[in-house]
């Protein structure tokens, strides 16, 4: 090798080590102070307490409140809807307009959320009279974790061997019952993970939710689907671009918070794809 392509070798390792560990050391700066920030504030009186004027008496309850139940409705629109059109797609439909369908789903996934955001404000909160409430701020963000919901689930069905649905096909199974009984048992832990991601995903939003009406100071718990709401973005969010400085702990402390329950997600994927994947290997479909 020549002096030369050493030089470049060198220089584009140089570069993927930057690109790598640049973001990783910015990551670590960020967590780092938002812990010595946050970590003072946060106690049992700030995740059970409720905004207040004063940031020492102000908590985050109603917003991780709102959090949980914004994101469990979400997933129960956008988890039915995105496995079914996944199955459809990638089992019953032409090929043609499967990969049709597909193309314009990864433009999809790659739209700002703040449009969807637009979307959901002129949809759901105008023309549908939904207002500012729990479903409004839902529907939006299904719409936007939909097709990540839908590219997953393909990926995870498309990864099922061939020769399985082949033969429970020679075995006189229906092509139903080949998805049901064959194909879902083996994707399922795929389609867990890409799941809870997605959700993870739509749990850090804030602009389609400030868009739809979320609002920044919420003294109750949402009681329905109809109820106004808040989430913890969007009272971080608050909280950053308050005047005063006593409440950028209370920020540093709600970006914990997210950052903990965001992180539980990643590690309940992580767990519920390896359990599932106990007994679910391609290998053993086709004894």
């Amino acid at each position: 090798m020549s002096a030369r392509r050493r030089r470049r070798e060198a220089a584009f390792r140089l570069v993927c080590w930057v690109a790598v560990y640049l973001p990783l050391a910015l990551l670590v700066v960020l967590f780092g102070h938002a812990l010595v920030e946050g970590l003072p504030r946060l106690d049992a009186a700030f995740l059970s307490g409720f905004p207040s004027s004063s940031p020492t008496q102000a908590g985050v309850l109603p917003a991780i409140a709102g959090s949980l139940y914004v994101i469990s409705l979400t997933g129960l629109i956008s988890i039915p809807l995105g496995i079914g059109a996944a199955i459809y797609l990638e089992e019953y439909a032409p090929p043609r307009w499967s990969g049709l369908v597909e193309t314009n789903l990864a433009q999809l996934a790659g739209v700002p959320s703040i449009l969807y955001g637009l979307l959901g404000l002129g949809l759901f909160v105008h023309v549908l009279g939904m207002g500012t409430s729990v479903v409004a701020g839902a529907l939006s963000l299904a719409m936007l974790v939909l097709p990540l919901v839908i590219l997953t689930t393909r990926e995870a069905l498309r990864d099922v061997p061939a020769t399985a649905r082949e033969a429970a096909m020679a075995l006189g199974a229906t092509r139903w019952e080949t998805v049901r009984q064959v194909v879902l048992p083996v994707a399922w832990p795929r389609i867990t993970t890409g799941v809870i991601l997605a959700l993870s995903r739509a749990l850090g939003e804030t602009a389609p939710l400030i868009l739809v009406g979320a609002l920044a100071y919420v003294t109750f718990l949402p009681d329905g689907m109809g109820s106004p709401y808040t989430v913890l973005p969007v009272q971080i969010f608050h909280w950053i671009t308050r005047a005063r400085e006593g409440f950028v702990p209370n920020a540093a402390a709600g970006v914990l918070v997210l950052l903990t329950v965001t992180l539980a997600l990643n590690a309940l994927a992580i767990i519920l794809r390896r359990r599932l994947a106990r007994g679910s290997h391609p290998n053993e479909v086709t004894r």
